[in-house]
C-alpha cells in the first residue's frame, strides 16, 4: 500500500537528525553574531582609548587621533583619495595577478618534471635569497618611475610565495592517493587534476592569501622610492611634512584594502575547497 503520510515515509530517526541539523545551524548563527559583536566592541574600546589618550597620555603630533583621522579622511575623499587609490590598486592587482599565476604555473611545471626541478632549484633559491626590496631602485632605473616598476616589484613578492607553496604542496601529496587513482584506471592527466592538484590546493590558496599584503607592500615601497601618484606617494609626502594624521589615514586605507582582498580570497577558498568535509559541523566529536 502506498505511503500517504510524509512522516511515515521518513526512515526511523530522520526527524531527530533534521532537528539536530536545525539546532546546529541556529547555534552556528548565534556563534557568528557573538563573534561579530565581540569584535565590534573590541574595536570601539581600542578607538575610545586612543581618542581619550590623545594629548593626555601621548602627543597628538606623533599619533594623531580617531576623530582627526576621520575628518582628514572625509576631506581627502573630497579631494583626490580615489585617484591615488586607483593607481595603487592597479599596480597591486596587476603585479599580484601576474606573480601568483606565474608562481603557480612554475611550481606545477617543476613539480611535474622532477629533473628540471632539481636543475632549477639552486638558481631559484639564489634568486629568492635576494631581498626584493633591495631591487626596488634597480627596477626604477630599468622600468622608470611610472607604474611598471611597482608592478614588477609587487609581482616578484607574490611570485616566490606562490611558487614555493605550490611546489611544496604538490610534492607533499600522499603517494597512496595517487596509487589508488591509478588502480581505479585514472591516467596521468586525470590523476593530476582530480587528485594531486585538489590535494595541494589548500597550500596554494593560503599562499595566495598571504601574497596580498606582500604585493601591496611592493607597490607601496616602489611608490616610496620614486612616484608622482599613489597611496605610497601620499603617505611619503605626509610623513615628510610631519602630517601624522595624513600618514595614519593612508595606512588605515591600506589596511582596509588588504581586508577586502582577503575577504574575496576567503570566498574563493570556500568555493575551491568545497569538497573538504566541514569539521565544524561535527564540533570535532567522534562519530559513533
Amino acid at each position: 500500500m502506498a505511503v500517504t503520510e510524509v512522516g511515515a515515509a521518513l526512515p526511523p530517526g530522520a526527524a531527530n537528525v533534521e532537528d539536530d541539523v536545525k539546532a546546529w545551524e541556529a547555534e552556528e548563527r548565534r556563534g557568528k553574531w557573538r563573534l561579530m559583536t565581540v569584535r565590534v566592541v573590541l574595536a570601539v574600546v581600542l578607538l575610545s582609548v586612543w581618542e581619550y589618550g590623545t594629548d593626555r597620555w601621548f602627543d597628538a603630533l606623533w599619533f594623531s587621533s580617531p576623530l582627526r583621522v576621520a575628518r582628514h579622511f572625509v576631506s581627502w575623499v573630497q579631494e583626490d583619495l580615489f585617484f591615488h587609490l586607483i593607481i595603487t590598486l592597479r599596480e597591486t592587482f596587476i603585479g599580484y595577478t601576474a606573480g601568483t599565476v606565474l608562481g603557480i604555473m612554475t611550481g606545477v611545471l617543476l613539480a611535474r618534471f622532477a629533473f628540471v626541478g632539481k636543475v632549477m632549484d639552486p638558481f631559484i633559491l639564489a634568486l629568492n635569497g635576494i631581498p626584493r626590496i633591495a631591487l626596488a631602485p634597480l627596477f626604477i632605473i630599468w622600468f622608470g618611475i611610472g607604474e611598471p616598476s611597482k608592478i614588477v616589484l609587487a609581482g616578484m613578492l607574490s611570485f616566490f610565495l606562490c611558487f614555493y607553496a605550490t611546489l611544496s604542496g604538490l610534492r607533499s601529496v600522499d603517494a597512496a592517493y595517487i596509487s589508488i587513482a591509478r588502480v581505479m584506471g585514472a591516467n596521468e592527466r586525470q590523476t593530476f587534476f582530480k587528485v594531486v592538484l585538489p590535494a595541494a590546493s589548500p597550500w596554494i590558496i593560503t599562499a595566495m592569501k598571504v601574497s596580498v599584503p606582500f604585493a601591496l607592500v611592493g607597490a607601496i615601497v616602489g611608490e616610496f622610492m620614486a612616484a608622482t601618484a599613489g597611496l605610497g606617494f601620499k603617505i611619503q609626502l605626509y610623513t615628510a611634512q610631519f602630517d601624522t594624521t595624513g600618514a595614519v589615514t593612508g595606512v588605515l586605507v591600506l589596511m582596509v584594502v588588504v581586508i577586502v582582498f582577503n575577504t574575496a580570497l576567503n570566498r574563493l577558498e570556500q568555493h575551491v575547497l568545497r569538497w573538504r568535509p566541514d569539521t565544524s559541523a561535527t564540533g570535532g566529536s567522534e562519530v559513533h
